[in-house]
């Protein structure tokens, strides 16, 4: 089977979010509060439950959530080289420099639950705890000129805190009751499907053709920079197949 067939229907899910926020009367407010509701709730609860329950290699695990944490600073880096090279107003710098190193959180644990299943699912959300609130933090830059505030920032994002809390039931081999797995699992197909389509409702294009040159330099270092950086430190750490 072919990998475009595989992802199918997650872009389905994507178009689908993008037709109902075009043909639909429905309130900013509505897919605000279904943005928090995935995000406080609905998402951490997949990444709690795919960090407890899955065998994890702790060895190269570890050595994969360097080749992540580095990739993304890597991107952070290379993002803020835009101000000096193009020299953009504050605001569209802001808004723009976020698209170098932010991921999608939906699209990737989507991607990596049909290409590695279960182990797959939960090699992502590792990822996803660890950078995401690093991206989120390097995005608000604001936060880290604040005392303390960088680590506040971590402390409360639910996300981090899941992976961790899965982590630590997984390390201490505590089993989850069935029916609190049976709920965890539903509500994770859920945060998939839901992600994704809030992904759809949240698509914008314009602007871009305010700075191309400076769109066109975020764009490579997401698709090409990136990707051979992650390949490059992961080559180098003996990473096994599945986490490349």
């Amino acid at each position: 089977m072919s990998l475009a067939f595989l992802l199918l229907p997650d872009f389905t899910l994507i178009l689908l979010g993008l037709v109902l926020f075009r043909i639909t009367r429905w309130e900013p407010a509505f897919w605000a509060g279904l943005e928090k509701l995935v995000y406080y709730v609905l998402f951490p609860s997949l990444l709690f439950y795919a960090t407890a329950r899955a065998p994890l290699d702790f060895s190269s695990t570890g050595r994969m959530l360097q080749v992540a944490l580095l990739t993304c600073l890597s991107g952070v880096a290379l993002g803020w080289l835009a101000k000096p090279l193009f020299r953009p107003g504050p605001m569209l710098f802001e808004s723009g420099v976020q698209t170098a190193f932010r991921f999608n959180s939906y699209i990737a644990l989507a991607v990596a639950s049909r290409l590695g299943g279960d182990t797959g699912t939960a090699l992502m959300a590792l990822i996803i705890g660890f950078s995401v609130p690093l991206c989120n933090v390097a995005a608000v830059h604001a936060l880290v000129h604040r005392k303390g505030g960088l680590l506040r920032e971590l402390m409360k994002n639910p996300l981090l805190l899941a992976t961790v809390m899965g982590l630590i039931i997984n390390f201490s081999g505590i089993p989850i009751p069935e029916f609190i797995g049976a709920t965890l699992s539903r509500i994770g197909n859920a945060a998939i499907a839901i992600g994704l389509i809030t992904v759809g409702a949240g698509l914008r294009l314009s602007g871009l053709h305010q700075a191309k040159g400076m769109a066109a330099y975020f764009i490579a270092i997401k698709l090409l920079a990136l990707p051979a950086i992650a390949w490059f430190l992961g080559s180098r750490l003996g990473l096994p197949q599945l986490q490349l």
